[in-house]
């Protein structure tokens, strides 16, 4: 898009909007950082200020986020750290809404750790926000009785009952290897094709992720630092985790082990 052409939104604004994108080492909040930033600004006349801004993210960019963005270590070497231009894009994106897809969930979640680590204030709650994606899932339903009407061509039978459910499924499978020849014909690979999409994930690895022989933390105040060191500073946050009813039991043998209090199963 030419930044010096207008661009017409069916709504009213009455503040500047700000689309924008960014492209991480990887998808763990609180972890990964971002190697670039996109702007789209978009003024209540309806002028356009476009901005790509990278930034060297001081870890290595996994091989598998370069397959994804095509962004390598070589190619941030002599930029600079996001906390540099943390201050100015905290200025220009105050006055404005967001706007992006998967924002909500995931661009603006990492733009508010990489702030936060810069100690740059930034209140997320001071804009609106509007995500195309769920716009599009609420719009778009992706359910199974969706599913059916566009692989089978047909309202599902017996739908939100138990059988019916799973004879849809088993029909919606059939038609999604028949449509798509790239698909793996063996279940090992159809379980890593959904792997790649939306990994299975327990309660234990929502908590925890495992680096360097350590466990961090992946939710939480203490979104990034180790458990170990959370114990060591403030465990009184650990303690507060083991009086959580509904706790999974994993969870809480981490905390006990790195409270030094003995596990259920010692």
């Amino acid at each position: 898009m030419d930044p010096n052409e207008a661009l017409s939104l069916p709504v009213e604004l009455d503040r500047p909007l700000v689309f924008l994108d960014l492209e991480t080492t990887g998808l763990r909040v609180g972890q990964d950082r971002i190697v670039e930033l996109a702007v789209l600004r978009l003024s209540p006349q309806g002028d356009i200020t476009e901005k790509v801004r990278r930034f060297n993210p001081g870890m290595p960019i996994p091989p598998e986020a370069t397959a994804v963005h095509g962004i390598r270590d070589a190619d941030v070497a002599d930029a600079p750290p996001f906390e540099a231009r943390a201050r100015s894009l905290a200025r220009f994106l105050g006055p404005c809404d967001l706007c992006g897809f998967n924002v909500r969930r995931f661009d603006l979640p990492m733009l508010l750790a990489e702030f936060q680590r810069a100690g740059v204030p930034f209140d997320p709650t001071a804009h609106r926000t509007i995500d195309v994606q769920m716009i599009f899932h609420r719009e778009e339903p992706r359910d199974l009785s969706a599913a059916a009407r566009f692989y089978l061509e047909r309202e599902p039978e017996g739908a939100h009952t138990a059988l019916g459910d799973i004879r849809t499924t088993a029909a919606v499978l059939a038609a999604q290897l028949e449509r798509y020849d790239h698909l793996p014909r063996a279940l090992d690979g159809l379980a890593r094709y959904c792997d790649e999409v939306s990994p299975f994930r327990t309660e234990f690895d929502r908590w925890f992720q495992e680096a360097d022989g350590e466990l961090v933390f992946q939710r939480g105040k203490h979104s990034g630092r180790e458990l170990r060191d959370v114990a060591a500073h403030e465990p009184d946050y650990l303690r507060w985790m083991l009086s959580l009813e509904g706790m999974d039991p994993g969870v809480l043998d981490a905390v006990r082990s790195a409270l030094g209090i003995p596990t259920e199963a010692e």
